[in-house]
Order: C-alpha cells, then sequence, then structure tokens
C-alpha cells in the first residue's frame, strides 16, 4: 500500500498580490471613490473661488459638519445591525433645548445641562427599541413616529423658541470656539467619537454581533445572540450620540433649538452612511467610509455657498446622491431591480 503525501505551498511563498494592490485591498473601492470624488469638488471649488482651499475654511467645514457626522457615524451602527433610525434629528433638537433649559435652571451648571440632554436623548432610544422590539413595528415606522413626536416634544416645551443663553460659560465657549492642536474642538469630538465606534465595532465581540445580526438575523438567533438586547441597546447609543451632538448644537448657536439647525439630519445622517458603503439592508460597513462621506458633503454643501449657489440645492445634491449610492449597492449585489424581468 503506498502511502499519499500532502502537497504543501513553501512556507516563505511570496504573496500573490504586490503592495499596491494590498493598499487597494486595505483602503476599499468604496473608500478610493470617496477620496476621488472628495479631490474632484476641493478641485472645482478652488478653481472657482480662490478662498475655498484654506485653512480657515477647512475649519468651518468641519465645524459644520460636526453635528451631522455624529449622526452619520451613529446611524452606521444602527444600518449595519439591519435597522434605521429616523428620528436622530428630532432627538438633536429635543437634547439642544434640554441642554439649554437645564443649565439655566441649575444655576448655569453646563455638567447637569449636559447631563440631562444625554438623560433625554438614553430615554429617548431605548423608546424607540422597544417599540421596534415589543411592538413589533417596523424600525423605520417606529422612528417616523418617533421623528415627529420628539420634534413635537421639543416644541411644547421651548414654546416653539430658543431657550437660554449659554455662551457666558466657559465650558460651552470652549466647545463652541475653542480648538486644540489647530483643530476645533468640535471636531475633536466627532473623531473621538468617530474612533470609540470604530474600535467597538471591529474589535470587540459586540460588534462582530452587530455584524452578525445586520448580515443574517435569523444565524445570529440561533448562534444564541439576544437580538432584542443588541437592537434596544444599539438605539439607546443612537440616542447618546444624538445627545452630544445636541449639546454641540447648543454650544454652536449659544441657546437650545427645538429645530433650528437639526431639521433634515435624519436625511444627512442616512445618505452619508449610504455613501460610506453601508448596505442598507444592514450587515456590512464601517465608520471610515462614512466620515469620508460626511467630509465629501460637507465639502460639497461649503462649496455651493462660497461660490453664492441658492442653499436649496443643497437637499438636491443630498438627495440625488442618496439614490447614487443605493443604485452602486443594487449594482454591485447584482440584485434584480423591482419590477423588471429576470
Amino acid at each position: 500500500m503506498t502511502p499519499t503525501t500532502a502537497t504543501r505551498e513553501p512556507v516563505d511563498a511570496p504573496a500573490k498580490d504586490g503592495t499596491p494592490r494590498q493598499i487597494l485591498t486595505a483602503i476599499g473601492p468604496q473608500n478610493l471613490s470617496l477620496l476621488g470624488a472628495l479631490v474632484v469638488v476641493v478641485a472645482i471649488f478652488s478653481w472657482l473661488n480662490s478662498g475655498y482651499f484654506t485653512w480657515s475654511n477647512m475649519q468651518v467645514i468641519g465645524e459644520a459638519a460636526t453635528v451631522a457626522g455624529l449622526l452619520a457615524v451613529v446611524q452606521t451602527v444602527v444600518i449595519i445591525c439591519g435597522a434605521m433610525d429616523i428620528s436622530v434629528g428630532s432627538q438633536t433638537g429635543i437634547a439642544s433645548v434640554i441642554s439649554a433649559m437645564a443649565f439655566m435652571s441649575t444655576g448655569h451648571n453646563p455638567l447637569l445641562g449636559m447631563a440631562a440632554a444625554v438623560g433625554v436623548g438614553i430615554v429617548a432610544g431605548i423608546l424607540n427599541g422597544l417599540i421596534i422590539v415589543y411592538g413589533r413595528v417596523n424600525p423605520v415606522i417606529a422612528t417616523l413616529a418617533g421623528l415627529a413626536a420628539y420634534k413635537g416634544v421639543a416644541q411644547l416645551i421651548s414654546g416653539g423658541r430658543a431657550q437660554g443663553f449659554v455662551l457666558g460659560d466657559n465650558l460651552f465657549i470652549f466647545i463652541s470656539r475653542g480648538t486644540i492642536a489647530g483643530v476645533p474642538v468640535q471636531v475633536w469630538i466627532l473623531l473621538l467619537v468617530a474612533l470609540g465606534v470604530h474600535v467597538m465595532l471591529k474589535y470587540t465581540d459586540i460588534g462582530r454581533n452587530i455584524y452578525a445580526i445586520g448580515g443574517n438575523d435569523t444565524a445570529a438567533r440561533l448562534a444564541g445572540i439576544n437580538i432584542n438586547k443588541y437592537l434596544v441597546a444599539v438605539y439607546a447609543l443612537a440616542g447618546i450620540v444624538a445627545a452630544l451632538a445636541g449639546i454641540v448644537l447648543t454650544a454652536r448657536t449659544g441657546s437650545g433649538q427645538p429645530t433650528s439647525g437639526s431639521e433634515g439630519l435624519e436625511l444627512q445622517s442616512i445618505t452619508a452612511a449610504a455613501l460610506g458603503g453601508c448596505a442598507l439592508k444592514g450587515g456590512k460597513g464601517g465608520v471610515g467610509g462614512t466620515l469620508l462621506a460626511v467630509l465629501l458633503l460637507g465639502a460639497l454643501n461649503n462649496g455651493l455657498n462660497v461660490v453664492g449657489v441658492n442653499t436649496f440645492w443643497q437637499n438636491v445634491a443630498q438627495g440625488a446622491l442618496l439614490v447614487i449610492a443605493v443604485v452602486i449597492q443594487q449594482r454591485r449585489s447584482g440584485e434584480r431591480a423591482v419590477g423588471l424581468p429576470t
């Protein structure tokens, strides 16, 4: 009887892919596309206006994108989990109002005002999760209801007007106008939140379970993952980050804003997440792509303002980019288009 021998590749066999291909794989084609689009946008607006590509204007772009960026980062987590949160803009508004009102009513204590805002965000997020899990309501419908409800509550408790004035306080002033190493504090807040979420998604069991739930909830359930618990926790996280966005909004505007500055943020967050590579069906996406998409949207909006284009065109551009992102996803997935024959 002749023994069989197994063939093995040499241990020191060189990788088939060269360094450029490895770098391309590490960055990802989606992110490279966003980087290319960003370079084109910056080049066009720099050519149209010499003051566009300056450090001071880059700071303006970063500050303007912070609130939407915070919501886009946490929207990424929600979408990866196979859900969606359309109420994040309204949660930002109610958190902004609460932070200013609590600040005024506690003898101008900024920490208590911020803590109150975060507490409201947690309650709103958990409520969304409980309605979805135990009410068996579709996440889009549940958070669409939250969009209207939280906006209404913010308007009721504020009378529909801006509340308080916080820019007599050093902490709020620091958030609004401070810089660290030449970078605005608001941008640092976004980067720290994004880093924390990235680490959670990529390097913890919690993150791996979130990807598993969004990728195949049936398999995740059979693997012993408590999907209901994760959904409630993810929406609670969305509420916390929305509250942070509300605090930044309060610092930026100097008062609690029930609607001004928070309307349309849900569209911006979903657009950025989709552009950044999140599959709207869940299970795919990352914070890096989302941040690039936030920067692209911020650069585009700022450029339109710099060259004097009507600001209403920003909404048109965001809607068009969202459609483009979804079309690209459909093409890459190879799914049949709705209504067309196989």
